[in-house]
């Protein structure tokens, strides 16, 4: 392998001969300069060679294959020509989204994203259609190739994304089976953060004379900014930031969301809330952006919801927080944001809103940045009231200072005269009149729903090799089931090769499943008991190293047969036996 050394000043897009047309949807997307992989990658790969880019996660390696490969697809040729492969559904999704954003100009080009969980149907149309570019799990990739749905007889493109993470996952062998089912001569890309034997062994059998190009991590975050995230659902995101708003004592706000529409559909939601909210995005013209810039310097307003290329260039000093609304993909967008606080050696508070599933990209920013971010717990109802108490109490001796007072004050006697009412009662009235109907303090959280009793009952008896019982309780509480599925030693899989392909298949995470017990001829599996028809029936159809897992609930064993304690193993090694005697020949 030959190495590459890049200048530090990387060239702009317009440089690097990419195509006019992806080089317009860059340009609308607001990208002007690559990142360091992006200047490194692009010319090799537009070259022809085949490529082993060596980065960290979330450094721009999406647009250093993306870009080139667009550059030179031909839209005549209606079977897939580029395969891209991605460890997860949620990583597929975001290439072929991305693929689909550098294509914008390029009319008739289609993206088809394959994974697990999703219906057959769906991909089955898109592939009969045509599909320039198919972003794929190695299972339900493998699925295609076997239904003889998807050809790759003319395939002149082929990514592996984080190569290292899909062996993690035990798809080395799903991988080998794909590339022995493309053409010998194409171009190929392989990603990876690390470069264990496996990968290597890869490159030399699958790839031509390969560049290697090693970027090393140069993301940092000033040491006077603290950072903490939030986890929270998509749909509560709103709810958390409102109470982040409601109780943060802060000066002013830069809140970062990834579209240019959420900007203003955020920016009114907060204004909704009585916050001093404005939206800055690409398509604001510039006399507005300075206008709205020069209000939040002077104070006149407080929030600022941005994307990205909107903030570029930004420097307000009294900026105290930026808000990561929608986390980011690229980690050296997290470290562009957050440093938007912090200036001028002030301290600067960053806050992550991170969704369950988007764990993986909390984890890359704290590798990245070599810095753990510290958990904040949201606001409790009983902080936010609290905070809303007070500072009623703020406004109305803000108020008493007013020139107005003697005026309203000679209003208000002479209707308590008129009335005979209260002051205070006249008081809360006029409080209550300035709320417009809305409710003043935030109404207390449901209890949580009572759990529902259950019969006393024995203890659940244990599997012969004093396994997990049939029913028990995750790590995050949930209640767990024992499924078998019918791939065991003798397929030679090992645990994380099961944790792979069920979690990507099934839209799990690794915290839903229990247990995995290996048998010779199957595994016994504990994931949640409440999954769907559809999870189960995809599921049934999920390959491992090749082989149907033909997923079903276990029943335990055979009636008759002895449970718990020694004669357990006993019984194991008996049924042992029995295995190998009816194991058919190979």
């Amino acid at each position: 392998m030959s190495d590459i050394e890049r200048d530090p000043e990387p060239p702009t897009f317009a440089d690097l001969d990419i195509d006019d047309r992806v080089l317009k949807a860059l340009s609308d997307v607001g990208y002007e300069s690559p990142s360091p992989i992006q200047a490194a990658t692009i010319p090799p790969l537009l070259a022809g060679n085949d490529v082993v880019g060596l980065a960290q996660t979330g450094t721009g390696k999406t647009a250093a294959f993306a870009v080139p490969i667009l550059s030179k697809i031909d839209l005549t040729q209606k079977s897939p020509q580029a395969l891209v492969l991605a460890p997860t559904r949620e990583l597929a999704l975001q290439v072929a989204e991305a693929f689909g954003k550098y294509s914008a100009h390029i009319p008739g080009l289609h993206v088809l994203p394959i994974y697990g969980g999703q219906s057959y149907g769906v991909q089955l149309s898109g592939l009969r259609r045509g599909a320039h570019v198919v972003v794929g799990t190695p299972g339900r990739v493998i699925d295609h190739l076997e239904k003889g749905t998807l050809d790759l007889s003319k395939l002149s493109y082929l990514v592996l994304d984080e190569a290292d993470e899909m062996l993690k996952m035990g798809f080395q062998e799903d991988v080998e089976r794909i590339l022995a089912d493309t053409p010998e001569y194409k171009q190929v890309a392989l990603f990876s953060a690390t470069m264990p034997g496996a990968i290597r062994k890869i490159s030399k059998q699958y790839m031509h004379d390969p560049v290697e190009i090693t970027m090393k991590s140069k993301t940092s975050t000033a040491s006077n900014i603290s950072q903490r995230y939030v986890q929270v659902a998509h749909q509560r995101k709103l709810d958390a930031l409102t109470r982040v708003l409601e109780v943060e004592d802060f000066e002013a706000m830069i809140i970062f969301v990834r579209t240019k529409q959420a900007t203003e559909d955020l920016a009114e939601k907060l204004r909704s809330r009585g916050f001093s909210a404005s939206a800055i995005n690409g398509d604001i013209v510039q006399a507005q952006r300075e206008r709205t810039i020069g209000q939040l310097k002077s104070g006149a307003l407080d929030i600022l919801v941005a994307t990205d290329v909107a903030a570029r260039g930004l420097d307000v000093d009294r900026i105290s927080h930026v808000v990561n609304y929608d986390i980011p993909h690229d980690t050296e967008s997290y470290v562009h944001r957050i440093g938007r606080t912090g200036r001028a050696g002030r301290a600067g508070e960053a806050l992550l809103f991170v969704a369950p599933r988007e764990r993986h990209l909390l984890k890359a920013i704290e590798k990245a940045t070599r810095q753990p971010l510290a958990e904040m717990q949201l606001p409790s109802v009983d902080d936010v009231n609290a905070q809303r108490v007070s500072k009623f109490g703020d406004s109305i001796t803000e108020s008493l200072t007013s020139d107005n007072l003697a005026l309203f004050r000679k209003m208000i006697e002479d209707y308590e005269q008129e009335h005979d009412v209260p002051l205070a009662d006249i008081a809360a009235a006029l409080a209550v009149q300035s709320r417009d109907g809305e409710a003043f303090l935030m109404a207390p959280e449901p209890p949580p729903a009572p759990r529902r009793e259950r019969e006393p009952r024995e203890r659940p008896a244990r599997r012969f090799d004093d396994g997990p019982p049939t029913r028990s309780r995750g790590p995050e509480g949930q209640e767990l089931a024992t499924y078998r599925i019918a791939v065991g030693k003798r397929h030679r899989v090992v645990p994380g090769a099961i944790v792979g392909a069920i979690a990507n298949e099934g839209g799990l995470r690794r915290s839903d499943f229990g247990h995995i017990s290996i048998r010779p001829d199957h595994s016994l599996v504990e994931l949640p008991a409440d999954l769907s028809s559809e999870t189960l029936e995809a599921l049934r159809r999920t390959r491992i190293s090749g082989v149907l897992i033909q997923l079903q609930p276990d029943s335990g064993p055979p009636s008759g047969r002895p449970r718990g304690g020694r004669d357990d193993r006993a019984g194991g090694k008996f049924q042992r036996d029995r295995d190998s005697r009816k194991r058919p020949r190979e």
